[in-house]
């Protein structure tokens, strides 16, 4: 039986750098840096979850821009979420044998992401949830293979 392929989808964070770049580079918080060097070690391929441009594969250059979800609408989080579902279907088609391992707050996960990738055939793990911020922090350092 084949392994189920894994998408890693990671959640941006506000502290961005102040210069065009690729996404993979543009957030610098240390939850992201964790969050990234997890997903590249644990997934086939990753996409960075915007809140402004909704799936964003890691190589591509973005603008620093200043908005999150935390302060949008519950309708306006629903449409951010299925926009991201529908670009997920465009980039990789049947979710079926696919797992997505979720890494981004409740803003990113509950407003019909997890829901529609699991009512489109894709499984989904949620590795730090119900985790503080610290203990988020904590779960990245201690998997930080580049030691």
């Amino acid at each position: 039986m084949l392994e189920p392929r894994r998408i890693g989808l990671v959640g941006c964070v506000k502290s961005k750098l102040d210069k065009p770049i690729s996404a993979r580079d543009l957030y610098t918080s240390p939850l992201f840096r964790g969050r990234r060097k997890y997903v590249e070690r644990t997934c086939d391929r990753w996409f960075v979850l915007s809140a402004k441009h909704g799936l964003v594969d890691p190589d591509t250059v973005l603008e620093p821009y200043d908005q999150t979800l935390k302060n949008s609408g519950r309708a306006e989080r629903r449409r951010w979420g299925a926009e991201v579902l529908y670009a997920l279907k465009l980039e990789l088609g049947a979710f079926s044998s696919t797992v997505f391992e979720i890494h981004a707050g409740d803003d990113y996960r509950a407003f019909g992401l997890v829901d529609g990738i699991r009512e489109l055939g894709g499984q989904v793990t949620l590795p730090t949830e119900g985790l503080s911020l610290g203990q988020q922090l904590e779960f990245y350092r201690a998997r930080d293979w580049t030691k």
